[in-house]
């Protein structure tokens, strides 16, 4: 399944905001896509989505899981926690785990 932001899915989402200093951005981007090619299998794994701000002060990856414990197994798993641990050299992730509470989106753009 591909990203779909809905009120109606029931998926477990994480709003994960890295800010990083600018010469450090692409680093970051690319260690947590290379995180992302290991997670992509993972059971209840759905989809992640990297933004990389303008100012090139933050990282932000959407994720979507099937569910908290599918999200809570991953990230135990030793495979991805030297990722975990090359992100945190580079930044302080400011995780916001959410539920979509509301989705509008224009007719003219489907």
């Amino acid at each position: 399944m591909n990203t779909t932001i809905s009120d109606e899915l029931q998926v477990y989402t994480l709003v994960n905001v890295f800010p990083v200093a600018p010469e450090n951005q692409q680093r970051l981007f690319e260690i947590l896509k290379s995180a992302t090619d290991l997670m992509k299998d993972m059971p209840g794994y759905i989809s992640a989505n990297l933004h990389l701000s303008e100012d090139g002060k933050h990282v932000v990856n959407y994720a979507q899981w099937r569910s908290a414990d599918d999200f809570r197994a991953m990230h135990s798993r030793p495979e991805v926690q030297e990722h975990f641990s090359e992100c945190r050299a580079l930044s302080t992730p400011q995780p916001i785990f959410c539920r979509v509470a509301f989705s509008h989106h224009s007719p003219r753009e489907t």
